[in-house]
Order: structure tokens, then sequence, then C-alpha cells
């Protein structure tokens, strides 16, 4: 049986994380550890997965990166990160969460599958469209 952990990002993790991350700066690595806004997965004692997020409008959990190692994707560990994530900001009292990606990513039809609903959507120049999908908590 495997032993699957999930934990908050510590400042151990940085290697491993920007091995996966590659869009967040170090500064704001050091802030996710200090505030407690990211979590890394590990299975059997190895990490395999993050998830990171901030308060969209100061108020509102917003999962800004999800992302599995490659060889572990697409057998569920996505989704048991995302369903701590969501457990932890129902515990912290919030009622309604938010996630992106980008319409040319497979990503779109995973959340949706989780209970997540398109929500908006933004046109930066020169990119795909950036979906927006929530989802109320209960």
């Amino acid at each position: 049986m495997e032993n699957i952990q999930i934990r908050c990002v510590q400042d151990g993790d940085k290697e491993f994380w920007f091995s996966l991350d590659k869009h967040l700066a170090v500064s704001e690595f050091d802030k996710k550890v200090r505030d407690k806004q990211g979590y890394v997965l590990l299975k059997d004692g190895q990490s395999i997965g993050i998830l990171r997020y901030n308060l969209f409008w100061d108020n509102t959990p917003f999962c800004n990166l999800l992302y599995i190692k490659e060889g572990y994707q697409r057998k569920g560990y996505g989704k048991k990160l995302m369903n701590y994530w969501e457990s932890q900001m129902q515990a912290e009292g919030y009622t309604w969460i938010l996630v992106s990606t980008q319409s040319d990513e497979d990503a779109q039809h995973f959340y949706r599958a989780l209970g997540y609903s398109d929500c908006g959507s933004l046109n930066a120049p020169n990119q795909p469209a950036e979906l927006f999908l929530s989802k109320y908590l209960r």
C-alpha cells in the first residue's frame, strides 16, 4: 500500500519546488513558506507534486499552480492534492475558491471533473485565453 503525505511547503523543498515550478520568483517562494500557501505531496517519502495558492482580492483562495511530476500524472495524485487544499480552505472558513488554466491546456477538464464551473476568462495579448473556474465548498 502506498504512503501518501501532504504537508505545507518548507525551505528544504526549494530545489524540488523549482524543478516543477518555472514561474515563481525565489522571494515569492519564501513568502509561500512563511504564509503556508503551498503544499508538497509525497509518495513513500518522495516529493512528487506541488500546489500553490494566494488570496484573490485578498479574500478568495485561488490555486495558482498544481503540478505533479512526470511519471505520476494521471494517477489520481492531482485529485488528492486538490481535495486536500479544498478541505484546508473549508476548514479555514472559506466557502468559494478559484482556479485558472489556459484555454489550450487539458487542465480545464480536470477541474470541471472535480466540480469546478467556468466563471470567466482573461485575454492577454499574444496568449491563449486564461479560463477561470470556481467552486463552492459545502
